[in-house]
């Protein structure tokens, strides 16, 4: 027998179309049952940049368990989200529908930059609360506050919130307990747990088939004439051309989600991960932050969205036992 021939295809087909994404604002469409609540399932917080952390290993699985590794890790900026509205949703053939909502009295400078114009009038908590037994889901609608992060932006990001846990006159009441007020990143997530991150990957523009689906260079002698970074055989002549050979296109610029990230740390004193000189391109951690193990998705000072894991880990998640943060300066040497 001749020598067997192994050509997999390049690239996946779990992400076609791979089109720019529509908003830089990344959609969760999708949000988990929790038993414990009512409580808030999302937050949302400013990519700053990455750091190394020295911490014990905790997987027991690891052939380093119990000892000292270093770690990369991603730093968040999570200024405070404002709750603007109390939002309830009824039961539709076609899917949930709004039944009306309800705006807070006073509204955070710079919404105007957002919303135009600023609502003046809409639904009642006492109608919310007359027609619970129509209500099937209860989200609220939070603005980020950009003017304290070190990002230097105005315009602040409008989105939805799911409250979940409990029934829904207990998420009725939380909503309209802080309809009107700030929501701080402690009280939403806390240190050890895990989290699904949604973003919009960074953009790279119109690319060829060799780095958008990692297609195989041709020797420089073999068809040298057509060229080498390309395809050698696109389709046949019948029927049409197919969808899944890869073709040059957008790449980047995507949503992405990332299952199961683990926070390290969920603090309110900046100083415990501000690096020596601010991070490039970002700037200075001003306020309350999240410490993330990895790396996610987008660029620096893009908004990324966290939520409660849809299908979180079995075993129980325990805060990590840290004992070096680095701070040293990320401009080079």
């Amino acid at each position: 027998m001749g020598r067997r021939i192994h050509a997999p295809r390049r690239g996946s087909l779990a992400f076609y179309p791979r089109v720019r994404a529509r908003k830089l604002i990344p959609r969760i469409r999708s949000w988990p049952e929790v038993s414990e609540g009512p409580c808030l399932l999302g937050f949302a917080a400013y990519k700053a940049g990455m750091t190394h952390v020295v911490m014990v290993e905790s997987d027991p699985s690891s052939p380093l368990y119990g000892r000292e590794v270093v770690k990369a890790c991603t730093v968040l900026d999570a200024p405070p989200l404002y709750v603007c509205a109390v939002r309830a949703y009824e039961r539709h053939p076609l899917g949930l529908r709004t039944l009306t909502e309800c705006f807070a009295e006073d509204l955070p400078k710079g919404l105007e930059r957002t919303i135009r114009p600023l609502p003046k009038r809409g639904g009642s908590l006492e109608e919310i609360e007359a027609n619970l037994n129509r209500v099937a889901e209860i989200r609220v609608l939070v603005c980020t506050q950009p003017r304290k992060s070190g990002l230097g932006k105005k315009k602040p990001e409008v989105f939805e919130i799911k409250i979940g846990g409990g029934e829904v006159k207990g998420q009725f009441e939380y909503a309209k307990s802080i309809l009107g007020k700030e929501v701080k990143v402690t009280e939403v997530f806390k240190d050890g747990q895990y989290v699904d991150v949604i973003s919009i990957t960074k953009g790279k523009g119109f690319e060829g088939v060799v780095k958008r689906f990692g297609v195989k260079i041709m020797p420089r002698w073999h068809k040298h004439r057509k060229g080498y970074r390309k395809v050698g055989a696109i389709s046949p002549q019948h029927p049409s051309m197919m969808f899944t050979i890869p073709r040059p296109g957008q790449l980047g610029f995507q949503q992405r989600t990332e299952f199961n990230k683990r926070l390290l740390k969920v603090g309110s004193d900046p100083s415990e991960v501000q690096v020596k000189g601010g991070f490039v391109g970002y700037g200075v951690v001003r306020g309350d932050y999240l410490l993330i193990e990895g790396s996610i998705p987008g660029p620096r000072g893009r908004l990324v969205k966290l939520r409660l894991p849809v299908r979180g880990p079995t075993w129980k998640a325990e805060p990590p036992k840290i004992s070096f943060i680095s701070l040293e300066s990320k401009q080079g040497a």
